[in-house]
């Protein structure tokens, strides 16, 4: 191993506490903490990219990183939007990371951080991260970089794109306590982020529920076809048609001008169960801490909204919102950013506010507002050609098959306590977070010990 750019203090440390493993000489840190270059306790791997006019490096099995599939907050990433072949691999600059190395951005958007699930390869513009064998545990070395991204992009510097080099890691500098210790502190964070991820994945599963029972009943219309076919009986119970909705439904499609529909329901818009309230304020009317959410903060084809800041320092007026209505991203909108406000806040006037005129009507308009057709919808009719944006009065004018009141309350009943379910998750793993991020540069720089750490998480459980 070449310890020639090694600093001094980690030498020292180095040459009077050795052991030898498999002929290796490696550092044991028992009881020492010492503070090095992050380039001294890493590994680091360049990423590249197989020609893109080779049709034989493309299309394979092996996920292939960018910035824009692990730039989502979450510790893990699993999978990656493009794929490659082995020879894509054995003949590119690309390399491979094993499952649990990290990876991060370093050029154009600088910083975005995550681990692998899985083995994949990576683009030119990340850096895969691993920890020095016997000197630095990988997960360990995630959570200090989680802490030390902030100094990198101050750091990184470029002419067109900002970017973080292999200088930078040996700028910036880690405190690094034994190697049990780093074990230690990264299982007690990573407990924190367990749960978080634990409570994405629910949401993201109540998410799916509640979109495929909306398909089921409005626009496949299943449990009509079920009787229809003779497959839905009184008294009996089929997935997601318990008994006692049957005769809410009709046994028979009537023709209509969007097609067949169930019979008794008309052809009505979204303006005639839905409004946008247009609750316009300036900013002497809310206050600095008054939660705010921009299109930034909002996920693609995600209901959960799990991010927003504060509203100091904004410069323009700002559409109110309520807790549960629904926001609807109308610049751009085939990036499909529609989401249920978690509370009351404020929003970018790029933001269109939508609830139903009658609560019983909330899963039924959430259901459609969500869709890929009203989403294709609302594409088609945007107007803009570089930042096409569409507008609540053309959202209105969207057909939809109108049930009868007792269905959408029936419905409403299903989806509610999904939605206060996936609510309470996000403020759970947001509090989680902050205690998350208070822990961090108190453990990395040996402030609170282990055990205190475990008290205060179990206190907040």
């Amino acid at each position: 191993m070449d310890w020639a750019t090694t600093s001094a203090a980690f030498r020292e440390i180095i040459e009077r506490d050795r052991v030898v493993v498999r002929g290796l000489e490696k550092v044991s840190l028992v009881n020492k903490w010492c503070r090095i270059p992050f380039s001294d306790a890493v590994e680091i791997i360049s990423g590249g990219i197989p020609k893109t006019n080779v049709p034989e490096y493309w299309g394979g099995n092996i996920p292939w990183l960018s910035v824009a599939d692990f730039n989502t907050g979450c510790r893990w990433v699993s999978t990656a939007e493009k794929h490659i072949t082995e020879r894509g691999i054995t003949e590119s600059a690309t390399s491979m990371l094993d499952r649990g190395d990290i990876i991060i951005s370093a050029r154009g958007t600088v910083g975005a951080l995550a681990q692998l699930s899985r083995p994949m390869a990576f683009n030119q513009s990340c850096y895969g991260i691993r920890g020095r064998k016997g000197i630095s545990e990988t997960d360990f070395i995630y959570y200090a970089l989680h802490h030390a991204v902030s100094s990198m992009k101050q750091l990184a510097h470029g002419g067109v794109f900002d970017t973080i080099t292999r200088d930078t890691f040996r700028i910036i500098e880690i405190n690094l306590p034994p190697i049990t210790e780093q074990h230690a502190i990264a299982k007690i964070l990573g407990i924190l982020d367990d749960k978080i991820e634990l409570n994405r994945r629910m949401n993201a599963t109540l998410e799916a529920i509640a979109q495929a029972l909306f398909k089921s009943w409005f626009v496949d219309f299943d449990p009509v076809r079920a009787k229809m076919e003779g497959r839905w009986q009184r008294g009996e119970s089929l997935p997601g048609l318990p008994a006692h909705l049957y005769d809410l439904f009709p046994d028979h499609l009537v023709d209509s001008k969007l097609g067949d529909i169930p019979g008794g329901w008309k052809v009505e818009t979204l303006g005639d169960v839905a409004e946008h309230p247009r609750r316009g304020v300036q900013l002497d009317q809310f206050s600095s801490a008054t939660p705010y959410i921009a299109l930034e903060h909002m996920p693609k084809r995600c209901i959960a909204l799990s991010e927003w800041e504060n509203a100091n320092g904004l410069q323009s007026n700002k559409f109110k919102f309520k807790r549960g209505e629904i926001l609807f991203g109308k610049l751009r909108p085939y990036f499909h950013k529609v989401g249920i406000a978690p509370l009351d806040g404020v929003c970018s006037t790029d933001i269109v506010v939508i609830t139903p005129k009658s609560e019983k009507w909330f899963g039924f308009v959430l259901g459609h507002v969500f869709s890929d057709a009203l989403v294709k919808y609302t594409n088609a009719g945007s107007i803009g050609t570089k930042m096409p944006r569409t507008n609540w009065i053309d959202m209105a004018r969207y057909s939809v098959p109108y049930p009868p009141e007792d269905v959408a309350e029936a419905f409403d009943s299903e989806i509610r306590s999904k939605v206060e379910k996936l609510i309470a998750a996000i403020h759970e793993s947001r509090t989680l977070a902050t205690l998350r991020d208070t822990l961090l540069p108190k453990l990395l720089s040996g402030a609170i010990r282990i055990k205190d750490a475990e008290n205060l998480i179990g206190d907040a459980a």
